[in-house]
């Protein structure tokens, strides 16, 4: 009987979250209407000012724009597996080694549905938003907005216990 290997594998995939789709048609919605809304003031009744019609356009052309990148945002899955949380392309948002703390709180500055990991140290990654999915800035990752609660919540809740793991604060499972 040939024995089995108890590493765990680092790519194994243990939880994903998924932007719900009614929440992702709706934030993109609402957010092109905002801005086909202000295209149609500024074309059905220009402002005397060219300075606000310009204002309008701008501003519409903006809010299309951010629709169509919250709609590319959202096509995108979050896999956690137990050495980071990456995008299912593979863009990596966090590895568990830089966690410093997982925060679901009502009073955490965190998008709606979701959570906040705050790192040991600014990411050397950069910055990055992905409207509606998730964003990275200095020492915070959140992520939420389109997805589920039911779903981040677990998710965070892994986070916390594979860091406390590895922190040795948890014994280890055999």
């Amino acid at each position: 009987m040939a024995k089995r290997d108890k590493t765990p594998d680092p790519d194994e995939v243990l939880a994903t979250i998924d932007p719900h789709p009614i929440r992702r048609v709706f934030t993109t919605g609402v957010v092109g209407l905002l801005g086909l809304l202000l295209i149609y003031v500024a074309a059905a009744t220009p402002p005397a000012d060219p300075g606000w019609l310009l204002f309008l356009i701008v501003m519409g052309a903006g809010a299309l724009y951010l629709s169509w990148k919250v709609w590319l945002a959202t096509g995108v899955t979050l896999e956690l597996t137990r050495s980071a949380l990456r995008e299912a392309g593979g863009r990596v948002l966090f590895t568990h080694d830089e966690v410093d703390s997982v925060d679901r709180s009502i009073f955490a500055f965190k998008p709606a549905g979701g959570f906040l990991v705050r790192l040991k140290a600014p990411t050397t990654r950069g910055r990055v938003y992905a409207p509606a999915l998730w964003y990275r800035s200095g020492r915070r990752v959140a992520v939420g907005g389109a997805t589920a609660g039911s779903q981040a919540k677990p998710v965070a809740d892994l986070i916390r216990i594979i860091v406390a793991e590895q922190r040795g604060e948890l014994p280890r499972r055999r």
